[in-house]
């Protein structure tokens, strides 16, 4: 299982260009808190840009003018940050009449 708790570096590879983004668990809860049935792009879009090394924001950016894009960078990032956990939900056992 993975850390779900803390920070962490994920490396996504957009074309050539390898971009290294830095999440922790605040950064991944107001990006939730965020996202309306109205607004989905600007959410996914901050996400990316306060994430990112820094020197790197000057190559992400034009990418993320595609809204298309950013929605399906955004959610690469947050599925590998996504802790590896099975989850089961377990249905109640029928209750034994008399």
């Amino acid at each position: 299982m993975s850390d779900i708790t803390g920070l962490r570096d994920i490396t996504l590879a957009i074309g050539e260009i390898d971009f290294t983004f830095t999440l922790a668990t605040q950064d991944v809860t107001k990006y939730f808190n965020a996202v309306t049935p109205n607004n989905k792009v600007a959410p996914s879009n901050n996400l990316l840009t306060n994430t990112v090394k820094a020197e790197q924001l000057p190559d992400l950016r034009p990418l993320l003018r595609n809204p298309v894009l950013t929605m399906q960078l955004a959610g690469a990032l947050l599925e590998e940050y996504a802790p590896d956990v099975e989850v089961v939900v377990k249905k109640p056992s029928p209750a034994l009449s008399d």
